[in-house]
Order: C-alpha cells, then sequence, then structure tokens
C-alpha cells in the first residue's frame, strides 16, 4: 500500500492538518488524520492533498475543440487536462444542427475507449448544451440553430447518445421544454437549466419533472430580482438544484461567489467552460465552429464582445475562489465531491475506502504540483515539487 502524507488533506468536506491517505490497486484503502500507522512512504512538504478536480463542463484546451478535433486531439487534452489536477472531465458540446450534434456523439463513443487509455483524465461522458435554448439568452451560440426540443429531436439526440451522453443543458421555457426533460430524465440522462429565460415558476416545474443542474450561475440567464427571482434567484434556493460556476474572476464577480456559496452550500460546482484556447496563446480560436479571440489577460470573445467561454483553468478556479472569500474547504469540495456526486460518480471527488485513487496536491498558491490517476502519478511539476519524488515508488508505475 502507497501512503502520502500532508500538512492539509481533504477528508469528509474538511481540511484535517495534518493527513494522510493510503492506497492500492488503484482504490483508496484507507486515511485519517495525524500520522499513519507504520508511516508514510511519501511526505509532501506544504500545501493540500485532496481528490483529483473534476470539470463536468469543458469544450475543449491545447488547441482542440471538442465539437471536431481528432482523436489525437481528444487524447492530448485528456493527458495534458492532469497538468491542472484535473482526473476527470465532461466533455461538452454546444449548439450545431442536429446532424452534426449527432456525429460529435459518433466519433466520441467510437473514440471514448481510447480517450480513457490515454493515461490521462478520464471521460465520464458526453454534455449537450443546446440547441433547446432561448433566443434571447444564447450567449455565444450561434442564435440561427436554436430550436424547439420536439420528441423527434430529442429522441435522436438519446439514440445517438445512448450510454455517452450524460447530460443536457435547455431552457425549459421552450415549447416542449417539460416533456424534453421528463424524456430525457427517464433516459437516465441528467438535465441542466441554461440559457434560458425562465421565470421562477418555470425553473420550480423543470426541477419537479427532473431537471437537477443549472448550467454557469449568473451567466446567459434570467438575472435575479426581487420581484422576478429568475433562473438565479430559484437556482439559489431550491436544493434540488446543483450550481455550475465559471470562477474566473470575467464571468462572475468576487462577490456573487461569495454569494452563491453562502446561498447554496453543498450546490455549487465549479466549472471552467473552458475552450480551445486554454493552455495556450492569445490568438484565434473555435468554439463549436464560431470563431472567437483570446487577448492576454482576458477570456476568449466573439467578434461582437460576447464572452464565449473561458482559458480557466481548474486548479485556478479554486484558487480564484478561495481569494474571493470562500472557505478553502468548501471551494475545494466545490472542485471534488460536488461535480462527482452531480454526474452520479461517488467513486469520484473523495478521499474514502474504495474510492478510485485520484489525488491533486496543491501547492501553497493552489497550483497544481503533482497528480494521480488510479494511484498512479501522471504528472509532476518540476519547479514545484524539488526533490519530493526522488525515493517515492508506489509501486504503481509512479516513479
Amino acid at each position: 500500500m502507497a501512503v502520502i502524507t500532508a500538512p492539509k488533506v481533504l477528508l469528509a468536506d474538511e481540511l484535517v492538518e495534518p493527513g494522510w491517505v493510503g492506497f492500492e490497486d488503484g482504490r483508496i484503502v484507507t486515511s485519517g488524520q495525524g500520522s499513519p500507522p507504520g508511516g508514510p512512504e511519501l511526505r509532501l512538504s506544504r500545501g493540500v492533498l485532496a481528490p483529483g478536480l473534476v470539470d463536468m463542463q469543458l469544450n475543449g484546451a491545447y488547441g482542440h475543440d471538442f465539437a471536431d478535433t481528432d482523436l489525437p486531439g481528444w487524447c492530448e487534452v485528456a493527458t495534458r487536462l492532469v497538468e491542472t489536477g484535473v482526473t476527470a472531465f465532461v466533455p461538452t458540446i454546444i449548439t450545431a444542427p442536429i446532424d452534426d450534434l449527432v456525429a460529435s456523439m459518433t466519433r466520441y463513443r467510437r473514440w471514448r475507449p481510447e480517450i480513457d487509455a490515454a493515461g490521462g483524465a478520464q471521460s465520464l461522458g458526453l454534455h449537450c448544451e443546446g440547441p433547446f435554448l432561448a433566443a434571447g439568452r444564447h450567449g455565444a451560440h450561434d442564435e440561427r440553430l436554436l430550436v424547439d426540443p420536439t420528441p423527434q429531436r430529442v429522441e435522436t439526440l438519446l439514440e445517438a447518445g445512448a450510454g455517452d451522453l450524460v447530460y443536457v443543458t435547455l431552457a425549459p421555457e421552450r415549447e416542449g421544454g417539460l416533456a424534453a426533460i421528463r424524456r430525457f430524465v427517464a433516459a437516465g440522462i441528467g438535465v441542466a437549466v441554461g440559457h434560458s429565460d425562465a421565470r421562477d415558476s418555470e425553473v420550480r416545474a423543470a426541477a419537479d419533472v427532473g431537471a437537477r443542474l443549472v448550467t454557469h450561475l449568473y451567466n446567459a440567464q434570467r438575472p435575479l430580482h426581487h420581484r422576478d427571482p429568475g433562473v438565479v434567484g430559484t437556482a439559489l434556493a431550491d436544493p434540488r438544484l446543483t450550481c455550475g460556476l465559471i470562477a474566473d474572476l470575467h464571468h462572475v464577480a468576487p462577490t456573487a461567489i461569495r454569494v452563491a456559496f453562502a446561498a447554496a452550500p453543498g450546490r455549487i460546482s465549479l466549472v471552467t467552460d473552458a475552450i480551445a484556447a486554454l493552455g495556450m496563446p492569445p490568438g484565434t480560436y473555435d468554439l463549436g465552429g464560431r470563431t472567437t479571440t483570446v487577448r492576454e489577460s482576458a477570456p476568449p470573445v466573439l467578434d461582437d464582445g460576447t464572452l464565449a467561454g473561458s482559458v480557466l483553468r481548474m486548479d485556478e478556479a479554486v484558487a480564484n475562489t478561495v481569494t474571493s472569500g470562500v472557505d478553502p474547504a468548501a471551494a475545494l469540495v466545490a472542485a471534488t465531491r460536488v461535480p462527482a456526486d452531480a454526474m452520479r460518480r461517488p467513486d469520484l471527488g473523495r478521499l474514502t475506502p474504495g474510492s478510485t485513487a485520484d489525488l491533486v496536491w496543491l501547492d501553497e498558491d493552489w497550483r497544481a504540483a503533482a497528480t494521480w490517476v488510479g494511484g498512479r502519478l501522471v504528472h509532476r511539476d518540476a519547479g514545484r515539487v524539488g526533490d519530493t519524488f526522488e525515493t517515492y515508488d508506489a509501486g504503481e508505475g509512479c516513479a
């Protein structure tokens, strides 16, 4: 059994000081506070040891857009995401003609075994964001391609995504919206309210028939007003809804981040909503067939200035959340257990016996210094870890 100790470890949604984790054969065996019995095999001198980060909304990275990249592109994203502390992710494809969405799903199904065998972050299934969105809240989505969720369109996506589609984002106020939610939920697919102009009653009605997520809280949705709670107000008030949040400090201001965590504790899931520009220099990049421009220290935008995803790293999202004034443990839970639970993966996002041994060592500035996937060391930042790993051998390909 490999054992790692750290000054702080996220256990049961709390940061314990110090703590330790033991794992074997790719699974967590034991964990606790204080010193492990028998002494550690690897002692981290600083920072935090946490479950691997889970990003449940990612459009692409490292120059690759999931809507149209090839298999090597998919594998590069999976293998490089571990540099950001991410060990599991939900690839997102955005609004496109139904036939194009089907083609994207078909490619993913064919390539998924090889993507997950690449030795990096695990893909958890697809998120289809659109095309059943509100025209007035389309954001970076092409308004010309937005359509109602007719039974035929819904069945087409269900057939194409069988076994691979994990959730869809739609506007419940569109004609046929509630019926579509019922059908997706009956098929075991999660539904998120997003890109929506729904009122309080419409969002609650969506939750009544099975919607349980909200896509990027605050952005591209009816805002909170004291006489018209909108999507934002209902999302923060309804305990059935888990809310994605883009904490890049461009999409959402620090005060609004604190409000979200205070109003909906345990229901905020940090997401990146990152596009192909993540990890790349400033320039122009695709997002679902639309051209975006990325300038230095600025988020991606369309030609008209509309925000178009982000270039946010998941470890950076944690850092931004902490510096916004959120308790560090709550910020970490929002990047680990909450998204894992939202994706119905109780084996991820926690360091409890039986869980997958996905871990990340976050340095004092919350940057990923080292990452393990299934107990195997897959990333170490030489500039941060120094000689920490010189004598470490977990016996699972970790040297």
